[in-house]
């Protein structure tokens, strides 16, 4: 597979994603990444220990002590290409003593330092440092003095810069510096195709040279006051976002999500729901040849390409904060579906992506076909308006259309091609698409309602009867069944999906795949030490063969599983388990301060302990921020159903957290308040103006 030449936003060159066939020819590991075999890293160099400052195309990754050294992936990107490598601070020729670096917000880390002065005969400093740094490399340098004099100190600031891509950074293929040049209030680095970088300084610099890539100041400070200095980058081949994420800004944010909160007796869903909004706004990214069109990116740093499958699975467990972000996605995605008459008529395209150990790698073009119609019916169901649905209904036609001829011919659909195998979550996903997508159809007046709905029915059938496994501790699914037979008995996080159902008319929920035994056996097992790792769900369980705490499919918690099962089991009356869930959801947050992973090691929790975070892991990433979102929104269990103008509440009856308001969510296009007592008794406090309530 030959690199491209230059790779999407924040994607490694030659990403299989950045293909245009239906499949591509490789597959993704399960951090998303994919190499041409002569860039391919002996490892990912890891960014749990760093800052990420996003708000994309934009991107910082900075060290805890706030000096960019140009060491591994620190430094300032702008769509995939790093702009700044290195910015060393140095006061009176020494470097601050780092004290503290934090996330300010998601766009914006800050960073304190300390210096002794000469002269100083004690051992308390008398100069604070401050950096503030923002996701698009601007900073601002603050020096507070505190000392009993006037002070007279020389500043410095090293600069430099590589205008490496991405994929070579992750890869350790990064070239030497650039030379730099004096440029106006600044300096100017130029690489050898033609693309330059600019910083510029207020106040302007005393002195600049360029050989060493230095900008010099005297600060003079008396007693109390402060000396500022601001640096800007600014790659001068494409325009650069502006430095905040918020609405107005020129970035998508407010005006796609909602400001939800959580307030309560426990704080921590609080804490996490500010953060996955923040993140959520800040991974938004526009289509570069549709600007109109808005959708998330997998995840920073390694993940931030095209639209994927994973996006429209954030931006449907986003319907809370209102239905625009899924409209963006959807229309980009449809962009990508197949024509013609062929058999994959009306697929989405996507790569493959690896399945474990256990399983052949899996099309997510597929997934994003069976996802699109039921997304849409949910946001229609969320108050999605009718123009836009009008919009998207032919291309949910068109997928459903192929779901019908491929379940036809076995009434299982087949994962990642004809031979299969037929994956139960793959099932699961065509199942939940029939009854949504005959919802929607019947809703909108269109044919086909119920051929889909007999799909289903054959295909629910199917599934209990030979996907089943009985055994004498009450019975299991099967993964994955081979059409000749053989069945794949792995247990894991994935039998979440079977009791993933879907919203329909009144505030019903549609069936699932199993029987209520069978549910309840599921839901058993998913409470079991096997899977539940006190942390979150496991991918795989620890009784499995090739189970692994590392593995993306084979032992790791991934949020998107827990978050879907919490949900789910909330849904179907199984509290104390989606309670057990949710609490080890929130403590792995907290250790992760709020910023989740997409997924973290499945160790088994113990007294004391923390979370591992895997080393290939995105964070921030779309389906964690969303699967916190829709992890704690199952406390309230709010179901809409615009259409009907009407909006019902079922919140956990054993209140596992307390009492616990939410605001600033969005139903039928108005916001909306609930509140759940500490009885478990539900009230909505904030509605649209007609809308029919129930508890």
């Amino acid at each position: 597979m030959a690199p491209s030449p230059v790779p999407a936003p924040g994607r490694p060159a030659g990403h299989p994603s950045t293909q245009s066939s239906g499949h591509t020819s490789g597959h993704t590991s399960g951090a998303g990444i994919a190499f041409p075999r002569a860039m391919r890293p002996a490892e990912l160099p890891s960014v749990h220990g760093a800052l990420l400052c996003v708000a994309l195309p934009a991107l910082t990754v900075c060290a805890e002590h706030g000096q960019l050294t140009g060491e591994g992936p620190e430094g300032v990107y702008d769509a995939g290409r790093r702009l700044l490598s290195r910015c060393v601070l140095r006061v009176a020729g020494r470097e601050p003593v780092a004290l503290q670096g934090r996330m300010a917000a998601a766009d914006r880390a800050v960073f304190l330092g300390a210096l002794r002065v000469p002269g100083d005969a004690g051992p308390d400093p008398a100069l604070t440092v401050e950096r503030t740094r923002s996701a698009d490399g601007t900073e601002r340098i603050t020096l507070r003095s505190a000392a009993a004099r006037p002070l007279r100190l020389p500043v410095e600031v090293a600069l430099g810069t590589d205008l490496a891509d991405l994929g070579s950074v992750a890869s350790g293929r990064t070239g030497p510096e650039l030379a730099a040049s004096v440029h106006g209030t600044g300096l100017r680095w130029t690489g050898g195709d033609g693309r330059s970088v600019a910083v510029t300084a207020d106040p302007p610099p005393m002195d600049s040279l360029a050989a060493a890539g230095v900008l010099r100041w005297e600060a003079e400070l008396a007693p109390g006051a402060a000396f500022t200095l601001r640096l800007r980058v600014r790659g001068e081949w494409a325009a650069r976002p502006a430095a905040s994420s918020g609405a107005g800004s020129g970035r998508p944010g407010g005006h796609l999500l909602a400001e939800a909160r959580a307030e309560g007796d426990d704080p921590r869903p609080g804490e996490l729901l500010r953060a996955s909004v923040e993140d959520l706004r800040a991974l938004l990214q526009r289509d570069p040849g549709r600007p109109a069109d808005v959708y998330l990116a997998a995840g920073v740093p390694w993940r931030c390409g095209p639209v994927t499958a994973e996006a429209l699975w954030a931006a449907r467990m986003s319907l809370p904060l209102g239905t625009r972000l899924a409209t963006t996605t959807l229309r980009a995605l449809g962009r990508t579906q197949l024509s013609g008459s062929g058999p994959e008529s009306g697929r989405l395209q996507g790569p493959l992506r690896d399945a474990g150990p256990h399983l052949p790698p899996r099309c997510t073009g597929i997934e994003a076909t069976l996802a699109f119609p039921a997304v849409l019916a949910e946001a229609r169901r969320w108050g999605l308006p009718s123009a836009d649905l009008e919009e998207l209904l032919p291309v949910a036609e068109r997928c459903l259309d192929w779901l019908r001829r491929t379940a036809g011919r076995d009434g299982f659909v087949p994962d990642p091609g004809p031979a299969g195998p037929w994956r139960a979550e793959t099932q699961a996903h065509a199942h939940r698409a029939a009854l949504l997508g005959a919802d929607l159809l019947d809703g909108c007046g269109r044919p086909g309602g119920d051929a889909l709905r007999d799909a289903a029915r054959t295909l629910r059938e199917r599934f209990r009867r030979e996907f089943w496994l009985d055994d004498p501790a009450g019975g299991r699914p099967a993964v994955a069944r081979a059409p000749e037979g053989r069945t794949w008995p792995q247990l894991g996080g994935w039998a979440a999906h079977l009791l993933d159902t879907g919203l329909l008319g009144g505030g019903r929920y549609a069936p699932g795949l199993l029987d209520r035994t069978e549910s309840e056996q599921v839901a058993r097992l998913l409470g079991t030490p096997a899977l539940d790792s006190g942390w979150g769900l496991r991918s795989l369980g620890t009784k499995e063969p090739g189970h692994n705490p590392f593995g993306h499919r084979a032992g790791a918690v991934r949020v998107h599983e827990t978050a879907v099962a919490v949900a789910g089991l909330a849904a179907a009356g199984h509290e104390k388990e989606a309670a057990s869930l949710l609490r080890g959801l929130l403590d792995a947050a907290e250790a992760f301060t709020h910023r989740l992973p997409e997924m973290y090691a499945g160790e088994q929790r113990t007294t004391g302990g923390r979370p591992v975070p895997h080393p290939a892991a995105c964070r921030p990433a779309a389906v964690a921020a969303a699967g916190a979102v829709h992890a704690l929104l199952a406390l309230a269990g709010i179901r809409p159903d615009a259409p009907g103008r009407s909006v019902s509440v079922h919140p956990l009856a054993s209140a596992p957290l307390g009492a616990i308001r939410l605001s600033g969510l969005v139903v039928a296009g108005e916001p909306f308040a609930v509140r759940v007592g500490r009885l478990g008794l539900g009230m909505v406090e904030e509605a649209a103006e007609g809308l029919q309530l129930g508890v």
